[in-house]
């Protein structure tokens, strides 16, 4: 029996019971009242978007979260593209970052500490010595106030003290989720600061675009990516400063690839992550309406383009999945089962002037948009 009947076998099994207990279940299956809970005083929730398209796009407010996302394949028939969880104490007890809004710094500060005008800040030291994702308690475990909820959008904000994590500056941030009729996911991001600090934002969705992670891996997806160069890092994920040309590398992306044909090549860079775990630098130069980077699965025929105003994107191949972790359906998450499309600044750009600045001062606001536009081939 294919997956997608077993599946379609057991969501109308769920709705009959939903039935009966008078709660209207997601297109995807989710129960509303799974996501209900209280953290640290504040309620968590789940919003469900859809468009005239019939995609829908769930997300709670712990973390700012994806939860589930339902796009079409090439026959038409729909296919949740993202990994996670279908109830939100799995979210709270099972660290993870899935579908999750990523701050105060999104992806490594080297050592755990960044230097300010003169001032040294002290950070977590959550990933090999240095500070990952604004460390243990980044804003992927926060819960976001939704300040605005409609069909097709919902923004949530979050409140970061000063002092959160190490770093400084009490920050308002928020993200706007928006579903377009034209199955596009737009993320927009904002913040402030009563005092300088540093702010790198990203979603850190982990996409099987056959929507069958218990059978498909993202070596089977072709990968392309608007980038001659990438930062290259250490056995601990640390970049030096170096920008490496792509060319003559198993990184060369610039041409439609099949990841596995590049992901288990003998070249340190991909020695040091198990797999592709980095940094493009990419050519867009901050245009919105210049593709950054494609994903196509062949078997769905789903295509996911990347837009954004950011410098750089750090793709990720879950290479770190092992089967530890059981996720919707019942599923336990393998290796490789997705691919994660991280837009952002530079890894470690606070100890690193020459590259974009991350910095943030009371009086300016950091904005940031990116865009996952969905299509079928």
């Amino acid at each position: 029996m294919r997956l997608s009947v077993r599946l379609g076998a057991a969501l109308a099994a769920l709705s009959f019971l939903a039935g009966c207990t008078g709660t209207k279940l997601t297109d995807s299956g989710l129960n509303p009242k799974d996501f209900k809970t209280t953290v640290d005083g504040a309620e968590t929730a789940l919003y469900t978007l859809r468009n005239a398209r019939g995609a829908e796009v769930c997300i709670t407010n712990f973390g700012a979260r994806i939860v589930s996302l339902r796009v079409p394949d090439k026959d038409g028939n729909f296919r949740d593209v993202v990994l996670g969880f279908d109830n939100i104490q799995d979210y709270i007890n099972v660290p993870s970052d899935f579908g999750a809004t990523i701050g105060r710094y999104a992806n490594r500060i080297g050592g755990g500490r960044f230097t300010l005008d003169g001032k040294e800040y002290d950070l977590p030291k959550n990933n090999f010595g240095h500070c990952l994702h604004g460390g243990p308690k980044g804003w992927q475990y926060a819960v976001y106030e939704a300040t605005h909820v409609s069909d097709q959008s919902v923004t949530l904000k979050v409140v970061s003290p000063d002092g959160d994590q190490g770093f400084p500056g009490k920050v308002t941030a928020s993200v706007k989720y928006t579903l377009t009729n034209d199955n596009r996911i737009m993320m927009e991001y904002s913040a402030t600061t009563d005092a300088p600090t540093v702010i790198n934002m990203t979603n850190h969705s982990y996409f099987n675009l056959a929507g069958d992670p218990a059978n498909h891996t993202c070596e089977d997806d072709v990968l392309w990516i608007a980038a001659d160069y990438f930062t290259p890092v250490d056995d601990t994920f640390m970049t030096s400063g170096e920008l490496r040309p792509v060319a003559g590398t198993p990184m060369d992306f610039r041409f439609q690839t099949r990841v596995g044909d590049r992901i288990n090549q003998d070249y340190d860079q991909l020695v040091f992550g198990k797999g592709i775990d980095h940094n493009w630098v990419l050519d867009t130069h901050g245009r919105l309406s210049t593709r950054a980077a494609q994903v196509y699965c062949p078997e769905s025929g789903i295509i996911l383009d990347v837009y954004t105003d950011q410098p750089g994107i750090q793709v990720y191949c879950g290479n770190f999945l092992d089967g530890t972790v059981t996720g919707k359906g019942g599923i336990a998450y393998p290796f490789r089962a997705a691919i994660c499309m991280e837009t952002q600044h530079y890894p470690d750009s606070p100890n690193k002037p020459e590259w974009p600045s991350v910095v943030l001062r009371p009086g300016e606001r950091y904005r940031s948009t990116t865009v996952f536009a969905f299509s079928t081939k």
